[in-house]
């Protein structure tokens, strides 16, 4: 039989421990930790110690537990949960006091498989947590042996019962154990994306990009869809080729380029690399090798066909030949011509001539390690295949539709992913298709793009559904493109998330709960969460209320801490739910006290450690360390990458920022970079720098060598508030639409009211009621 290429060869530890396993007759239970247990039910003890699509590691360190028989009942007790096993499955859990049922019915959810078609809700698979603090993944996936993938020897019941209570993060970093980690991202793939579908020709292509040039808008990830190659493949060689599925064309499935539309792509890739573009092209392998592509011939004596007899080569992915054939001869000489990794477009079903293989799985798990090959990043971008498929970054949710109601609920889809480890959701931003123009929404989609997992812009082949920000109002293209900027900015603060994301299994979109487990208000914002560990964000996802030109988003503010809009500078204090009133221009972006942000300050779309850097600094207790690496190669596994920490303390009216010293590997950051360091929340102080004094105007812009850092006091130090709430309020009463101008006289000329209940009532009887209750809830907030 032919041996898979070396790189598709993964290293797994299935075993597992011995002492951790309990056999019995028709069952095998093995306890992995004091909180998880799989469990094993076959009538002939044939059981499954190979590795599995789900799951690659059960070689966890030996558990102390006890085994208690009552009749055919099994009581496991681990000293933390006791699991009860009635000769099927476990079916309770004794955790935290109480007695728990073995199922999903309080599961908090995961995430599915695609939202192509769909409209706002769907339906999500599993996640590991739960609000009942027991959750059940069932393993129903083919073996890997040595990377290549076979049926189970039998058919079993293969469960996992994870009962952790409200031990989340334990949790999550157990399922990740079990199921292999999340790789790291090439740094690229964090900045602005431009997809479409549309048949561009190379020039307008290219002319596109140095438009964006020429506007400073940064994209970083070129993509071309699927007319990069052939598609009307019967009118342009007269055959009569017939797609599987009546709704996709006959040629969704194409490897050779279209030189109609690109004459010379080679130097189409060229170009575009040579403005720190990175190419992805669009994949639909369904259809198999057909006579008419440029590498038949090779790729049908590959697989052991007859290149005369013009017999297509059919797509098989369970079959080593052809899966070594799709790589060599396929996918590695464009690769070598500039296409950086594949964007997998697999519509096509769970069914392979292997039984129990997806089709999208085996796609995700051999283009992501053949992607990975000499010592790089693998890439991909693909729908979710599963429970593991985070080990196959990048996600696409597919082809959503453009409504207010699938924006409301991408937040909390995106958030709810982390349940199952799957992080890196790369979603259609502004929408795919049908539904309805709006520039509003799509602003509001622009600016959570913004903070979500990753940015690409994307739409359908219809004209008027295109997301460049010139298409739009002249309000909304200066606002996306503000959006855009500072997306490529915040790349330093995500890549180090990113990092987080891979050695501590940290989501860079974390729900509510996962730091507050026990407050109830937690599970009421899915749409809500920390971005980054530094930021609480709150999208905006419904329209503008147009008599007061706001709109309004609940927000919840955990106790014990201050936060200040990024954008407005106003401070709340924690232990509250406000609804927050944004114009069109921002969300509500929170910075916590004590919160450093690092902006990369170069201009361009590089993605290079900048070499000009802005700080936000928030006034608090607290530090921040920027991780930094080359960005595309697995060098950081053997200590090729730095940090620098940045940390800010607070004691009376007293601030204390310094910048450590570099740490790791000095060669992959500037020897010395620019600073500008914002304090957003200090009005006046006294400023020294390295013990010299300076004058502060609440930024500082020096020059600091990585080996040496900075030290920066301020003492006298007067803090920022917010403004004088009629203050306040006038500002919004200005944005109204049909107010009465000798009322508004009377209110501006009043005494000033500090309480809000009596300054909303005085204010009904002058002016209109919506303006007047946004007026007092935003603006008397504290």
């Amino acid at each position: 039989m032919t041996e898979l290429n070396r790189c598709l060869v993964v290293k797994t530890m299935p075993i597992a421990n011995e002492k951790n396993v309990i056999n019995g007759k028709g069952f095998r239970i093995t306890v992995l930790t004091p909180y998880l247990a799989r469990v094993e039910v076959q009538k002939d003890n044939i059981f499954t110690d190979e590795a599995t699509q789900h799951v690659w590691n059960r070689n966890f360190p030996e558990v102390d537990y006890r085994v208690q028989t009552q009749g055919k009942t099994l009581l496991i007790d681990t000293g933390e949960v006791i699991f009860n096993f009635d000769g099927k499955r476990i079916n309770y859990a004794h955790i935290d006091g109480k007695w728990v049922a073995c199922d999903n019915k309080g599961n908090l959810g995961g995430t599915c498989r695609t939202l192509d078609m769909r409209a706002g809700r769907v339906k999500l698979s599993p996640g590991v947590l739960s609000k009942t603090g027991v959750s059940v993944l069932t393993d129903d996936g083919i073996c890997l042996i040595n990377g290549e993938m076979r049926a189970r020897k039998a058919k079993e019941t293969d469960e996992y019962v994870f009962a952790y209570g409200k031990k989340y993060a334990q949790c999550i970093n157990d399922y990740f154990a079990l199921t292999g980690e999340t790789p790291m991202l090439p740094k690229y793939v964090l900045g602005n994306w431009w997809s479409r579908y549309h048949a561009y020709t190379q020039k307008e292509y290219l002319d596109l990009m140095a438009r964006f040039k020429k506007e400073n808008l940064p994209f970083t990830v070129a993509t071309v869809d699927m007319d990069w190659h052939w598609v009307k493949v019967n009118k342009k060689f007269g055959a009569n080729y017939k797609a599987r599925n009546p709704l996709q064309g006959e040629g969704w499935t194409g490897y050779s380029w279209n030189t109609d539309l690109f004459p010379d792509y080679k130097a189409f890739l060229k170009e575009l690399h040579d403005e720190n573009y990175h190419v992805t092209l669009n994949l639909h392998p369904a259809q198999g090798v057909r006579a008419f592509e440029n590498a038949y011939e090779e790729m049908a004596k590959a697989v052991g066909i007859d290149p005369a007899t013009k017999k297509t080569v059919p797509f098989d992915i369970s079959d080593n030949r052809f899966i070594n054939a799709y790589f060599d001869v396929l996918h590695h000489p464009y690769e070598k011509d500039g296409v950086d990794f594949w964007w997998i477009d697999w519509q096509q079903g769970k069914k392979s001539t292997l039984k129990d293989v997806d089709p999208l799985w085996a796609l995700n798990h051999y283009h992501y390690y053949d992607n990975a090959r000499d010592g790089k990043r693998g890439m991909i971008l693909s729908r979710y295949s599963g429970i593991g498929a985070h080990r196959y970054p990048l996600g696409f949710s597919g082809d959503y539709r453009v409504l207010w109601r699938s924006l409301k609920f991408q937040p909390e889809f995106t958030n709810t992913a982390s349940n199952i480890g799957y992080d890196w959701w790369s979603h259609d931003i502004g929408g795919h298709a049908f539904g309805v123009y709006d520039d509003e929404m799509y602003a509001r989609w622009c600016q959570y793009g913004v903070f979500s997992p990753i940015n690409r812009l994307h739409s359908t082949n219809f004209e008027l559904q295109g997301k460049e920000p010139w298409k739009h109002s002249e309000t909304v293209r200066r606002i996306t493109g503000d959006f855009l900027r500072l997306r490529h900015a915040l790349i330093p603060y995500i890549y180090t998330a990113s990092y987080k994301t891979h050695s501590e299994n940290i989501a860079l979109c974390e729900p509510m709960y996962y730091r507050y487990p026990n407050e109830k208000e937690a599970y009421k914002f899915p749409n809500q969460y920390y971005f980054g560990g530094q930021l609480l964000v709150a999208p905006i996802t419904s329209k503008i209320n147009k008599k007061v030109n706001l709109a309004k988003v609940k927000v919840w503010l955990p106790t014990g801490r201050r936060y200040t809009d990024l954008f407005t500078g106003r401070i709340y204090s924690g232990g509250q739910t406000v609804i927050m009133n944004r114009d069109l221009e921002y969300m509500p972006v929170l910075a916590m006290d004590g919160s450093i942000i690092p902006l990369s300050n170069d201009r361009g779309n590089g993605v290079e450690n900048p070499k000009n850097m802005k700080l936000l600094v928030y006034r608090g207790n607290g530090s921040y360390t920027l991780y930094e690496d080359d960005g595309i190669s697995d060098g950081y596994k053997c200590g090729k990458f730095c940090t620098t920490t940045y940390s800010v303390s607070e004691k009376g009216d007293e601030i204390t920022f310094a910048i450590a010293p570099i740490e790791g590997d000095e060669t992959l950051s500037p020897a010395e970079r620019n600073y500008t360091i914002e304090f957003k929340d200090v009005e006046s102080a006294n400023m020294t720098i390295n013990g010299a004094s300076a004058i502060f105007n609440g930024t500082v812009e020096l020059a600091v060598k990585a080996s040496e850092g900075l030290t920066i006091k301020l003492t006298e130090v007067k803090a920022k508030t917010n403004p004088d709430p009629i203050e306040a309020a006038k500002e919004i009463f200005s944005r109204c639409q049909g107010g009465n101008f000798s009322k508004l006289i009377r209110f501006i000329t009043m005494k000033n009211e500090k309480d809000p209940e009596k300054f909303e009532k005085k204010m009904k009887k002058l002016l209109f009621p919506r303006c007047v209750k946004i007026a007092a809830k935003e603006c008397f907030t504290k």
